[in-house]
């Protein structure tokens, strides 16, 4: 793999979009040999140890949203990417299928938007666990049933919203990709999740970011054959301030670059529980997600965790127990699916949004042009670039 990156940038292509397209493929699959798995712990030339604040966090404090003690984290950084901090699965036993739980059930209610509302009305959206519960409760019965809401959710926004101006399809995709241009603004905002905020706001401390305040997030939903394009995470007015990744469910391979597309990726694995910190030189690189993966034996099957925390943890967690219908329903959901929560800060200290929103994004070539997100395939990449807005390669509907 690295002399193969190597080639492409000294011919001046698009090395990113080949290895992206490397580990997208199908027939033949991709030889994953070169992937990291942070989750393996063993740091070499490239990965190393990464240096948490240990006392910016309790126990308790830890615990109430479902952490380990920060000392027990297994923390890591890579060569050559500065700011970028990789936490391998910090949850305590039991409380991911209380996160997975609030991504599919509570998150995506009203008034959060999500792309159904696209082409639906809000009636129809309004209660999209209720109206899936069956279908996935049910065993499969062999025959094609039709997917539920919850099989066709692909993204859900929270806290400031993204406003979606365009649409249009993208023949280079294997499925639908959808090309949106967006931007932030005062009035599309809806409260964010209190306990979703407490999460970031403890992480983002025991990395050395104090006060973090998170104020926008998108939720990923991929199944098995979904993909997230190269793009640059940019809309935010502050940049000073970390953006956080949570993966949850089967796994996946992140591809993390550089400023421009001609910098080759470094391919890691992304298991369920991982978390990444974008912040300081890394938090505007270009990144992408070619493929899901089965998680591998050992790696958090979830259904396998016993969904009750310690007795002596349950008057001071915000993480609640489940029921078995609701775990069902999870466990069934995730057998074949991931969901990744990204989450950002959208405005720095004293900042406020402008009266008219006027954002550009960065190309390859330094310049600036309007919004449009994408990760293309084939020669219209040349002229449409990545922006910073998260979208998912749908798949079959």
């Amino acid at each position: 793999m690295a002399k193969m990156a190597a080639s492409m940038v000294e011919s001046g292509e698009d090395a990113f979009r080949k290895i992206f397209k490397f580990y997208k493929r199908r027939n033949p699959p991709p030889d994953f040999s070169d992937v990291i798995d942070f989750s393996r712990g063993v740091p070499s030339d490239k990965v190393i140890p990464a240096k948490l604040d240990l006392v910016a966090v309790s126990d308790t404090e830890a615990a109430r949203v479902g952490l380990q003690p920060v000392r027990d984290w297994r923390a890591f950084s890579l060569q050559g990417y500065p700011g970028f901090i990789f936490i391998s699965n910090p949850f305590l036993l039991g409380s991911q299928p209380f996160w997975v739980r609030q991504c599919l059930k509570t998150y995506p209610q009203k008034p959060n938007v999500c792309n159904l509302d696209m082409h639906m009305s809000s009636s129809d959206t309004q209660d999209i666990w209720g109206k899936s519960i069956h279908g996935l409760s049910c065993p499969p019965s062999g025959k094609r049933e039709p997917k539920t809401l919850l099989e066709r959710l692909r993204w859900v926004t929270l806290g400031y919203h993204y406003n979606w101006d365009t649409k249009t399809k993208d023949p280079w995709s294997v499925g639908v990709m959808w090309l949106r241009s967006h931007t932030y603004s005062a009035n599309h905002y809806t409260p964010f999740p209190a306990e979703l905020n407490l999460l970031s706001f403890q992480i983002t401390a025991a990395c050395g970011f104090p006060g973090f305040n998170a104020e926008a997030g998108i939720l990923n939903y991929y199944r098995s054959d979904s993909s997230l394009g190269i793009h640059v995470d940019e809309s935010e007015l502050d940049h000073s301030r970390p953006l956080l990744s949570f993966s949850f469910g089967q796994s996946a391979i992140f591809l993390l670059g550089g400023t421009c597309r001609h910098d080759p990726p470094t391919a890691m694995y992304m298991h369920s529980g991982d978390v990444m910190v974008m912040s300081g030189e890394s938090r505007l690189l270009y990144h992408a997600v070619p493929c899901i993966i089965p998680a591998p034996q050992g790696h958090t099957a979830l259904e396998m965790e016993d969904c009750s925390l310690a007795s002596s943890l349950r008057d001071s967690t915000v993480v609640e127990q489940m029921s078995e219908q609701d775990w069902a329903v999870c466990s069934r959901y995730i057998q074949s699916s991931r969901v990744n929560v990204t989450i950002r800060q959208v405005l720095g200290p004293g900042q406020s949004f402008p009266e008219t929103p006027s954002h550009h994004h960065r190309t390859d070539a330094g310049q600036t042009d309007g919004y449009h997100e994408g990760s293309v395939d084939g020669e219209r990449s040349k002229r449409m670039r990545s922006s910073s807005c998260d979208f998912v390669d749908i798949g079959k509907t």
